[in-house]
């Protein structure tokens, strides 16, 4: 921590939580990415689509990996409100909480940005639903979930960028602040390596209802890439990153080849200064593309913090 000294009491004390976070993301990342790989190949045989051929070309490189943000980069709109839907389905809680998330949702279509106090909100109402929930409970429910509410939402073409990087024999990641749970889920029915998601706290396979560090977002995402990238071996500058959110300039800063996609006004102007390649798929028209060739993926609740419900057991 002495490298933090210089900085204010409370600021200090972000940054801890955020490495911690981050640290938290990439350990359990790592231990389920041997899984996911044994099941990649029969995930991608059960595809309903073949994806199209991607824009960004990508090559072979055993230094390189891809991290890839989920909600509305991946996956049309976000995670923790699909989740959100099915808990309601299964009676997990009431018609009001239901209309928090809806409330939350449309929100952030409207503002397009991740207001603070939607996002504590959106935290701690989650929390309050899966505490005292088992933890395998929660998974197999969000394996229906995804077949109800998520199979069908995820971008074609993004989903073609993360099999380039797949074909040419890279690792391919999930970075997001949703459950770690939730996400691992959607990378083992895409066929990729893991997930880096965040991590809340259970004990005896019970969720407390407390976080590790806190919600995988904005920094937080990327000490679990650079965490994670430590771990592998992995040349962060020769590794890319994609997103739609300019609360992961951050992550996109940290790798050689950062693209924006489906971005919003801030990350399409900060891309478009830095010469970060860029692509909508939301209407089917191609953003300007710019910079080098990568060497090396609607709306979020309260973006990043959708992942206050983080279903990860912290292991003691």
């Amino acid at each position: 921590m002495a490298v933090l000294g210089w900085l204010t009491p409370r600021r200090r004390s972000a940054t801890a939580r955020s490495v911690l976070a981050g640290e938290a993301a990439a350990e359990a990342a790592r231990k389920s990415s041997q899984e996911l790989a044994e099941l990649a190949e029969l995930a991608q045989a059960n595809a309903d689509e073949t994806p199209s051929e991607p824009e960004f070309p990508v090559v072979g490189d055993d230094l390189a990996a891809a991290f890839f943000d989920l909600d509305n980069t991946v996956m049309q709109g976000a995670a923790l409100f699909h989740f959100g839907r099915g808990l309601y389905k299964r009676k997990f809680f009431q018609r009001r909480e239901l209309a928090r998330f809806a409330w939350q949702q449309a929100w952030f279509r409207l503002a397009g940005v991740e207001d603070p106090e939607h996002m504590q909100d959106a935290r701690d109402s989650a929390l309050s639903i899966v505490k005292g929930h088992r933890v395998s409970e929660l998974m197999s429910i969000g394996e229906e979930i995804y077949d109800e509410y998520m199979a069908d939402r995820i971008w074609p073409g993004t989903r073609a960028l993360a099999q380039a990087h797949l074909d040419a024999g890279q690792k391919v990641w999930l970075v997001t602040a949703a459950p770690v749970e939730t996400a691992t889920i959607i990378a083992r029915r895409l066929g990729l390596t893991g997930a880096l998601g965040t991590v809340a706290e259970s004990v005896g396979g019970v969720y407390t209802g407390r976080l590790v560090g806190e919600p995988l977002h904005g920094p937080a995402k990327a000490e679990a890439v650079r965490a994670l990238a430590a771990a592998e071996g992995l040349d962060l500058s020769r590794c890319a990153a994609y997103s739609d959110s300019h609360n992961d300039i951050p992550m996109l800063s940290l790798v050689g080849h950062p693209y924006a996609i489906n971005p919003d006004a801030k990350l399409r102007k900060h891309a478009r200064e830095r010469e970060w390649r860029l692509r909508d798929y939301r209407t089917g028209r191609k953003a300007a593309k710019v910079g080098i060739p990568a060497a090396a993926g609607v709306g979020a609740l309260a973006g990043g913090t959708a992942a206050a419900v983080a279903l990860h057991r912290r292991r003691r």
